[in-house]
């Protein structure tokens, strides 16, 4: 499968190195630009492209920046990517430590991908946020083992939600459907299943007893 990756940080660099591992045919970038990305390319055989060139023929493609990034994305970054591409946003909103204020979220109660969403002009699955970076090399285990973790996944496009869930199986994890965008706030940061580690069945737990509520420390 042709991937793009942009951001190249602690999620973005172990999903390449995962993904080129897999066999896929990983492209990926970040905002210094493709020459500050030849070691992982050596490392790994990605592609360092320019992020305007990241979604080109891509059947997935990985959002893994800070939100605050977002809007400073190219317009029409999709246009040139495959039909039906599956548009993964891993982010998460910290005002008081990188992003400050969004009125959106906090005001209006936009969901963090949802407020994502609208900047990208695209729909977009949400998985990976809370997921620690070093786990996505270091805890794969095979369909069926009782210790392999489960990640939320949520998304409104349901056909790209299953493309998702199926490269997430075939990484070594299993997923809980989380529902819809506007349900996404279930697995945003200091909420239960953010960070955790475990399975299908505590996921679910998790994702039911999250409040809507945006605690203190998540607040601008």
């Amino acid at each position: 499968m042709k991937i793009g990756i942009i951001g190249a940080g602690n999620i973005g660099g172990n999903l390449t190195r995962r993904l080129t591992a897999l066999g896929h045919d990983v492209s990926v970038a970040n905002s210094r630009g493709p020459e500050t990305l030849t070691a992982l390319a050596q490392e790994t055989g990605a592609t360092p492209v320019t992020v305007a060139q990241a979604a080109r023929g891509a059947e997935i493609v990985v959002v893994t920046i800070p939100l605050k990034a977002v809007p400073d994305l190219p317009s029409g970054l999709f246009d040139g990517a495959a039909d039906g591409v599956a548009v993964i946003d891993t982010g998460n909103y910290y005002p008081r430590q990188r992003d400050g204020r969004i009125a959106a979220i906090e005001d209006d109660g936009l969901t963090e991908s949802r407020w994502t969403e609208r900047r990208l002009g695209h729909p977009v699955v949400k998985a990976f946020n809370g997921t620690f970076a070093q786990d996505i090399l270091d805890r794969p285990l095979p369909a069926g083992d009782p210790g392999r973790m489960a990640l939320p996944v949520a998304g409104d496009d349901e056909a790209a939600k299953r493309k998702v869930r199926d490269l997430i199986d075939a990484l070594g994890f299993d997923t809980v459907d989380a529902g819809g965008i506007e349900d996404s706030w279930r697995q945003q940061p200091d909420t239960p299943v953010y960070g955790l580690r475990d399975g299908v069945e505590a996921v679910e737990k998790a994702l039911a007893q999250a409040s809507p509520e945006r605690t203190p420390a998540f607040c601008g």
